[in-house]
């Protein structure tokens, strides 16, 4: 497995790491690991099958300006 070093974190954001590990009985290194998990996504599987959804979506289209796609998008939600 890859590892993560992570620099100049504020001391309130260390305290709160290791308040929330605490609070769910981890150790603030399986918390912070369960954290990016949670928010990036762990299941590789899902992550594939999305991407394989929003490349059928984009099939056929014609690449324009990046703000006209990001507004078409924005609309169609």
């Amino acid at each position: 497995m890859a590892q993560l070093l992570v620099r100049d974190l504020s001391p309130y954001a260390v305290e709160a790491l290791k308040r929330r590990a605490a609070a769910n009985g981890r150790s603030a290194e399986a918390e912070h690991r369960a954290i990016l998990e949670s928010v990036l996504g762990a299941d590789k599987e899902a992550w594939l099958a999305r991407a394989r959804e929003l490349r059928e979506e984009v099939r056929g289209r014609t690449i324009g300006e990046s703000a006209d796609i990001i507004r078409e998008f924005r609309d169609n939600r």
